[in-house]
């Protein structure tokens, strides 16, 4: 016996009943009790991996160990043992809160295998020893013969070995919006499934028995269902956060190191220079980073709220800002997912209503309620008024039609409608006419035309009822008069068009990608402005390696029939040119998908497996919420590449001149209990910024954080701040023969000056006075400066060992400020300028 059930054969359907027998060592007849039990011990249960969950404190352990947190721990205490409680303790309570607000945004993915245990049946039906009898679903073995019926979730991968009417939904599974029919026996094309179950499906009508094949991590469920159980790799944001924290590890560790052992080897005091060097490095450290980025982010989760999204994974927004090229299912995300009556055609060809007309009457008067006849009536309303129903023949899967006798207007009339093949074979007339080959072929051959245009058809056919009225017999559906033939479809919502339109001006591709007819896909996708010149399907696909399938994914914009990790496949191989990749879906088999993109989207509404691999759930199923979300999430990184820019900017050219600074000065050129002060009160000037208004022009295209773009940023803006340091230490030292006590205070204005005015420069690309900041970044930003300017001349500034300075003095420093403001903003789009690479 094999060791796995996937062994049987991947592509099971295409063998006989019999070799599947061989190959599972069984018959069918059906498993005894003893078999079965060594089969589930070999096999194991029938049932999931369960998805991997992490627990509240392993959470809060693996955020607290990213670079940058780390950075903030340690200032935070080093600053609390050299006496700045207060700094110190500021610095703990903000990671303290970053930290513990991301864990509890993030908590609801604990939840995602209890969401797949309810998404299968509990309880199957199989034969074990000669007689049918319900077991628990997980006892399911390889072997069993199964029987289900309608409404039974399939609780494993099958080969039919007898049916009775049997159509099952799997809409979730293939994107297929149709009930499948499903029956016995040998298919001729490779990928055709008739004759298979697959676990996860539900059966909609009749009944089936079936051997079962696969069970468990080894059905096409189960192996979509895997990816919940794999470790969530790190986004692109929390790969840059991770990287820029470790950039910023190393500028102050080096810094830091520099300037204590330089200091030490001119003979200044040891303690001062530690002091001073630690100072040194709280100044550094970005520490309202992480608080700025999630109270960004938080408010950009309850923005988007607003606009039917959902955030699961906080880091998700940045992401969707970033996103390149989304992926999206076809069925109830570009399609409503509701079947439509697209025409109604007479006998020639023609547009008449009266097919959809009697098609309508029988299926209202007949009691049917599939979803072909669910549209019938919708698209007719009202059609069987005045009629009544003397007698019917239900709807016959093995001939695919069936027969409604009503009475009304017409007098008695025999209604038939069905598979056109079937109904054209009984027509010996038309209203036009004979019915002769060349008219069936006609009709074949348009029914052909509208499959090629994603059309699903039905024929109508009729008879005057003669004689007493009663139940339709089969040889009553004989001499019918061919009325004509009813077209469906799955139509592309109104809004798909324009919102692809929009996320293609926003500079993100849309590729779609389906378990549905190649030929459907690619109707879609001129539908609603796609590439639909090549249509690649899953058996393409299997034919490609992985580099080939890299190069084909950039010209190909519609895929069809596509296994779940052939999406996957998909995904990563657009993943290998750099594209920021998200996924949209919401069945079972897009969970692989999901969890593989960059961004995970599903709907409201979605399989719960669905659900539970995304990272965003949209409210509304529909591409215009996409787009909203793009540009919210756009707008939530520009805000915190505010910060950043800042940060790379004035403060860390503050912090390189003061190192510099306090090797060649004589003396400190600020105390550090001036640094920690300075640093205090620009962190308050900043807390503004995730309220702060962002352009069009900023949300315009996908936003990537490119350390090539803060390293150009830094050179260029960070060097300008030093220069302008330097030139006020020349001034000082010998325009204003200035005391080390005026010395420190007037740089201490002179750097917050410059630190928090410069804010109002770089927070856009454009002119400041063409952008205004939100009142609330610019309330914070100019208290923080009002008490940075006054401290100094009050009783509060001695204590800090501030002094007046000359009002000469303060009036150069003035001068200073504005030259470099002015000089920001010039330098300012070469500092941003972006390259084609980056």
């Amino acid at each position: 016996m094999p060791d796995s059930p996937a062994h049987a054969d991947n592509h099971f359907w295409r063998l006989s009943p019999d070799e599947l027998c061989r190959r599972l060592d069984c018959t069918l007849a059906g498993l005894a009790a003893a078999d079965a039990s060594g089969r589930l011990d070999r096999f194991g249960p029938n049932s999931d991996a369960a998805a991997r969950t992490e627990g509240a404190m392993r959470a809060i352990l693996r955020r607290l160990l990213e670079p940058l947190s780390l950075i903030l721990l340690v200032a935070g205490i080093v600053s609390m043992l050299t006496g700045d409680e207060i700094g110190g303790l500021i610095i703990v309570l903000i990671l303290t809160l970053s930290i513990g607000l991301d864990t509890v945004q993030e908590g609801h993915a604990i939840r995602a295998a209890e969401v797949l245990r309810r998404s299968v049946a509990l309880k199957a039906e199989v034969k074990r020893d000669g007689t049918f009898r319900e077991i628990d679903v997980d006892h399911v073995v390889p072997g069993d013969i199964l029987r289900v019926r309608a409404g039974d979730i399939i609780p494993a991968d099958a080969l039919i070995l007898q049916s009775t009417a049997f159509t099952a939904g799997e809409a979730a599974l293939t994107g297929e919006p149709y009930p499948v029919q499903k029956r016995a026996g040998a298919v001729t094309d490779p990928d055709d499934t008739a004759n298979a179950l697959f676990r996860g499906a539900v059966a909609q009508t009749g009944e089936a028995i079936a051997l079962v094949v696969r069970t468990g991590r080894d059905t096409v469920f189960g192996t979509a269902a895997s990816a919940l159980a794999e470790a969530q790799t790190p986004s692109p944001f929390e790969r840059d956060l991770r990287e820029f924290g470790l950039v910023i590890a190393r500028a102050t560790l080096a810094l830091v190191l520099v300037v204590l052992t330089v200091r030490v080897v001119f003979g200044r005091p040891v303690m001062d220079s530690l002091l001073f060097s630690v100072a040194l490095a709280v100044g550094l450290t970005p520490e309202l980073l992480p608080m700025i980025t999630t109270v960004t982010l938080s408010r950009g989760a309850l923005r988007m709220a607003g606009r039917k999204v959902i955030v699961k994974r906080l880091a998700a927004i940045h992401d969707l800002g970033a996103m390149t090229v989304l992926c999206t299912d076809k069925t109830g995300t570009l399609t409503s997912a509701e079947i439509t009556l697209a025409k109604s055609l007479d006998a020639d060809g023609k547009d008449d209503a009266r097919a959809a007309r009697l098609g309508a009457i029988a299926a209202e008067l007949g009691g049917d309620r599939g979803s072909l006849d669910a549209a019938l009536v919708a698209g007719q309303s009202n059609a069987s008024q005045g009629w009544s129903l003397a007698g019917r023949q239900a709807f016959d899967f093995s001939r695919r039609l069936g027969s409604v006798l009503a009475t009304g207007p017409e007098g008695a009339l025999l209604i038939v409608k069905g598979a056109p093949e079937t109904v054209l074979e009984l027509c010996t007339t038309q209203r036009s006419g004979a019915m002769d080959d060349d008219a069936r072929t006609a009709a074949i051959a348009r029914v052909h035309q509208f499959a090629a245009e994603g059309l699903r058809c039905i024929a109508i056919a009729s008879r005057p009822w003669t004689g007493a009225t009663r139940e339709v017999e089969t040889e009553d559906e004989t001499d019918l008069v061919f009325e004509g033939l009813c077209a469906f479809a799955d139509p592309p919502k109104p809004t798909a068009a324009a919102a692809i339109a929009r996320l293609a001006a926003s500079g993100v591709t849309l590729k779609i990608l389906s378990g549905d007819d190649p030929v459907v896909v690619k109707r879609l996708a001129g539908l609603v402005g796609l590439n639909a010149d090549r249509v690649l399907s899953g058996a393409d696909i299997a034919e490609l390696s992985d580099d080939a399938l890299a190069v084909q994914v950039q010209s190909t914009d519609a895929y069809g029939r596509l296994a779940p990790d052939q999406k996957s496949r998909i995904v990563k191989a657009l993943q290998a040119s750099r594209a920021v990749v998200g996924f949209l879906g919401d069945g079972i088999n897009d969970a692989p998908a999901l969890k593989a993109a960059d961004i995970g989207l599903s709907v409201d509404g979605a399989s719960g497996v669905a659900q539970a691999a995304a990272d965003i759930i949209l409210l509304a199923s529909d591409l215009e919420v996409v787009a909203d979300g793009v540009e919210e999430g756009r707008r939530t990184f520009a805000n915190i590449l505010k910060y950043v820019r800042m940060g790379a900017s004035s403060n860390f050219g503050n912090m390189l001149s003061m190192a510099i600074a306090s090797i060649a000065l004589p003396f400190l050129p600020m105390l550090p209990t001036q640094i920690l002060l300075n640093n205090l009160l620009y962190d308050l000037s900043e807390l503004g910024i995730p309220f702060d208004q962002v352009s069009p022009a900023a949300t315009a295209q996908p936003q990537v954080w490119s350390m090539r773009r803060l390293a150009r940023f830094a050179a260029i803006m960070g060097p300008l701040s030093s220069v302008f340091d330097f030139l006020t230490f020349g001034a000082l030292l010998y325009l204003f023969k200035a005391s080390p006590e005026e010395f420190r205070t007037a740089w201490f204005i002179e750097s917050m000056a410059t630190q928090i005015l410069v804010i109002f420069v770089i927070r856009t690309n454009g002119r400041p006075w063409r952008n205004w900041p939100d009142p609330l970044l610019s309330a914070s930003s100019l208290v923080a400066l009002l008490v940075a300017m006054v401290v100094p001349f009050t009783p509060v500034g001695a204590w800090f060992g501030f002094v007046t300075p000359p009002p000469i003095m303060m009036a150069g420093i003035v001068l200073l400020v504005v030259v470099y403001l002015a000089c920001a903003e010039s330098l300012k789009p070469f500092a941003i300028r972006t390259g084609r690479k980056d």
